[in-house]
């Protein structure tokens, strides 16, 4: 599916509930044996406090809803979150997500990505990155790859 009529923009605080809600329906989708409603007050915190204060966060929007974000911390070049809504997974809207934060982190960027998302893994090394070892996920404990990408 082609998703060629969304516009990139940054993330304003009145964009939270939308953001929130894509995690949970996305995260749902794609991990559907997950409690994610049970998780959204923990998303919440960790988006307002966490997240928000540190990152850059761009929005993909397409018809004024927001299908996708990433978030991108520069200084320590940590990408944490690629979300893209499930009705707009194979489209272009990752890569321009993924773009946008090699533009906002232009000297690198390091990411955990749990081991059995291949289709994650896969996309990332197409688009450059690396694996870079063994980790654990910090909420889950779950092993995950470190992948890094260098600019």
């Amino acid at each position: 599916m082609s998703a060629s009529t969304f516009t990139l923009r940054p993330y304003s605080a009145a964009d939270e509930d939308a953001a929130i809600e894509l995690w949970r329906r996305t995260w749902s989708s794609h991990y559907p044996h997950l409690d994610f409603n049970a998780r959204q007050p923990w998303w919440r915190d960790r988006w307002r406090n966490e997240l928000v204060p540190a990152a850059q966060i761009a929005v993909a929007e397409r018809d004024g809803a927001i299908i996708g974000f990433v978030t991108i911390d520069p200084k320590t070049m940590y990408l944490d979150q690629i979300v893209v809504a499930p009705e707009h997974w194979g489209s272009d809207v990752a890569l321009a997500l993924l773009d946008e934060a090699k533009r906002l982190s232009p000297k690198g960027i390091e990411l955990l990505v749990n081991k059995d998302n291949l289709r994650a893994i896969r996309f990332y090394e197409k688009h450059g990155f690396a694996y870079a070892g063994e980790d654990k996920n910090p909420v889950s404990g779950l092993p995950v790859n470190r992948m890094a990408w260098r600019g």
